[in-house]
């Protein structure tokens, strides 16, 4: 049976552990909640501030049933009249973004220290000569997801080297499961929050489409009211909340996919990394032992 760590003598001293560095941000939900308090508080004190609206209206505090009267004096004032679905769909973009600046670092960190293009070169190097200790220090300097997989099936090559009881194939068979866990155990890192970003995506654009059908019922019902005439305030009201709540729920939709994409594809490029160097750490030992 193989030798591991567990059956070590007692007195032995342990593996360094390599720093994590930056691991993401544990409680997406805390962050989404901190989002909303920031997006209520610019839609009402910021946006609904008087000065953004003509008249002597504290347009902040007016109740729904005054909304008629509010006439915004700009750009701003025309965004606040979106309505209550203008700070959802801010929390959501706050939210993208936030996810995505965590998600930079935190994949940023993964790569390593250096390009990972020639960490891999210089790997797979060191491999065809036979050169594991350089092969484990390049993984002591790069750091990173990758250099942890590697590193910690370099460890088990290392193991194997010494094992005389396996066979060949079992051998083999030890790299690859330890290649496979350790790279199980890094990926939940690469990939988290990302689902929330890609939830973002579609419902982002959902509620835009929600406060477009808001605003268009607002026109309509001003359109219909009165005796045959239409109250010119009340359909600009429903009309700029409908564009608005578009504007905004497109815009965050297409931050949303972009980001989603561009980590996605990141992490793609990493996967292909590991499977690379994986793939040369088996074939190096198949090819000497």
């Amino acid at each position: 049976m193989a030798t591991t760590n567990a059956t070590a003598p007692k007195g032995a001293p342990k593996a360094k552990k390599q720093a994590k560095g930056f691991t993401g941000i544990k409680s997406g939900f805390l962050v989404i909640i901190a989002c909303a308090v920031i997006a209520v508080a610019i839609y009402l004190f910021v946006f609904g501030s008087a000065s953004n609206f003509k008249g002597d209206i504290g347009a902040a505090f007016a109740c729904m049933s005054d909304a008629e009267a509010i006439e915004p004096a700009g750009l701003i004032g025309t965004v606040y009249m979106g309505g209550f679905v203008v700070p959802i769909i801010w929390t959501l973009l706050f939210s993208v973004v936030a996810f995505a600046i965590e998600r930079y670092f935190a994949i940023r960190n993964a790569y390593g220290r250096t390009s990972l293009t020639k960490f891999v070169a210089d790997i797979k190097v060191a491999l065809q000569a036979n050169d594991l200790v350089k092969a484990q220090q390049l993984c002591d300097k790069q750091r990173g997801s990758v250099a942890n997989v590697v590193g910690a099936t370099l460890k088990k090559y290392k193991e194997m080297e010494e094992n005389t009881i396996l066979t060949k194939e079992q051998k083999i068979l030890a790299i690859q499961k330890e290649l496979e866990e350790a790279t199980a155990l890094e990926m939940p890192m690469m990939q988290e929050n990302l689902p929330i970003i890609g939830t973002i995506v579609t419902l982002g654009t959902l509620t835009g489409l929600f406060g477009t059908v808001l605003g268009m019922i607002k026109s309509f019902s001003a359109m219909s009211a009165g005796d045959g005439g239409t109250d010119s305030t009340a359909l600009a009201t429903g009309i700029s909340e409908a564009l608005v709540n578009t504007a905004s729920g497109i815009a965050t939709g297409a931050l949303a996919v972009i980001a989603y994409n561009y980590y996605t594809n990141k992490i793609d490029r990493l996967t292909f990394s590991l499977d690379e160097v994986g793939f040369s750490i088996v074939q190096t030992f198949s090819a000497t032992h």
